[in-house]
């Protein structure tokens, strides 16, 4: 099984702990990634400003890993959105298709449409599954229970993400109690966490993160758990943005999915950048058994 990986921008600047924990569940699944160095941003930013800038900014990269016949992975659910987005549009909009690649061949590239957009959560429980995953832990969390975002690009618009029910969606529950940890019903589950307007209007998005953080919390989470870099700087260090801003201390710390699952295959914290999170998440560990 092999992918080329998507990294994207923000991981490597803000959560760097994402790429470490997920390569070490790579290697211990033997998922084999391919790291393309020529790979852009995937064009999230131009979305609103430059369309075909957009498209062209993710087209190039399919056109980079269908150059090596393999189907892109991302860990980001925006670059997800974006990626998956302009691999629609390159294989419905013939104008647009046209366009694109005459731009791209000056660099001797080209986008046939030939290749598939996938999350590492969908990966995790489409291609590995839940029965092998289950298979390969080793230890089970008990008595924990976590509050999973889903996060907005990986659900909508639905028919072109294909990611999971938009209205209902089970995959990532159904990921989180591989490991043993029981995944809470929350009212605000599915509600953007605030990302997209930090910077703008930080006090909207610290209400929008404020609000989860309290509902996760009075619906018995334990933890949040989270598939995303953008929603991970959201409840972690805008978290204790929030906590120092506002004096209020809603304590529900945001993990990682790699993370979550790292430890119940037997993968060391320090390998899964567990002590990386601005919120101390290593009480974790204490609901192994």
């Amino acid at each position: 099984m092999k992918f080329s990986l998507f990294i994207g921008c923000t991981i490597p600047r803000r959560v760097q702990q994402y790429e470490l924990s997920a390569r070490a569940i790579f290697k211990k699944l033997d998922i084999h990634v391919e790291d393309i160095r020529e790979f852009n941003c995937c064009g999230y930013p131009m979305r609103n400003i430059d369309f075909r800038a957009f498209v062209l900014f993710s087209a190039r990269n399919l056109a980079l890993a269908e150059k090596q016949g393999l189907n892109l992975m991302t860990l980001c659910k925006c670059c997800f959105g974006s990626l998956k987005k302009a691999d629609y549009l390159m294989k419905n909009d013939v104008t647009l298709r046209n366009e694109t690649n005459s731009i791209l061949s000056r660099e001797g590239l080209e986008y046939k449409g030939t290749l598939d957009v996938k999350h590492f959560l969908s990966v995790l429980f489409h291609d590995i599954g839940t029965s092998t995953l289950k298979e390969r832990v080793t230890r089970s969390f008990k008595d924990l229970k976590i509050a999973t975002h889903y996060g907005c690009h990986a659900l909508r618009p639905s028919d072109i993400m294909q990611f999971d029910n938009p209205v209902s969606p089970v995959l990532f529950d159904q990921l989180v109690e591989v490991t043993g940890a029981k995944s809470v019903d929350w009212p605000l589950k599915l509600e953007c966490c605030g990302a997209p307007l930090m910077g703008i209007n930080n006090e909207l998005s610290m209400d929008l993160t404020e609000r989860k953080l309290t509902n996760g919390k009075e619906s018995g989470a334990d933890y949040l758990c989270v598939g995303c870099p953008w929603c991970q700087v959201q409840f972690d260090t805008v978290q204790e943005m929030v906590t120092s801003l506002r004096g209020t201390n809603h304590h529900l710390p945001s993990v990682l999915y790699p993370q979550l699952l790292g430890l119940v295959l037997g993968i060391k914290g320090e390998d899964l950048g567990i002590d990386m999170n601005q919120m101390d998440i290593r009480g974790l560990e204490g609901f192994l058994t």
